[in-house]
């Protein structure tokens, strides 16, 4: 039972600690609700959807290569000094890499049996 009880509140405070940790979305895009999301939700989600952006992460330099080449490939206008600024503070502050990536594969010791043998019948 006394285990049974910690698993609870440690289920309880992690679930707590994420909602706490969690930014406001947009309903209607998905983003971040922080400085400047309007001029990223006004330039960017003329030309693709909002999710183009929160499904990628990068530094300062990643987003500003992006633009670019959206620039030199996507038919981008260069956008005024204080815009493209203000997109890149936003996404470079709010959109940044994560430390942590996908868990690492599980060892083959740890794998269940294969079920079917590697050659086809023939």
């Amino acid at each position: 039972m006394k285990h049974i009880a910690s698993l609870v509140i440690s289920c309880t405070v992690i679930f707590l600690a994420t909602i706490a940790n969690s930014a406001p979305e947009d309903k209607k895009t998905g983003l971040i609700i922080a400085e400047y999301w309007e001029t990223v939700r006004d330039n960017c989600t003329e030309c693709h959807s909002a999710k183009l952006v929160t499904a990628q992460r990068g530094t300062l330099k990643t987003w500003t290569d992006i633009i670019r080449w959206m620039q030199a490939t996507q038919g981008l206008e260069k956008l005024n000094a204080k815009t493209e600024a203000q997109i890149l503070h936003y996404l470079a502050s709010n959109y940044t890499p994560k430390s942590r990536g996908r868990r690492a594969p599980i060892p083959p010791l740890l794998m269940p049996p294969k079920p079917y043998p590697n050659k086809a019948k023939e």
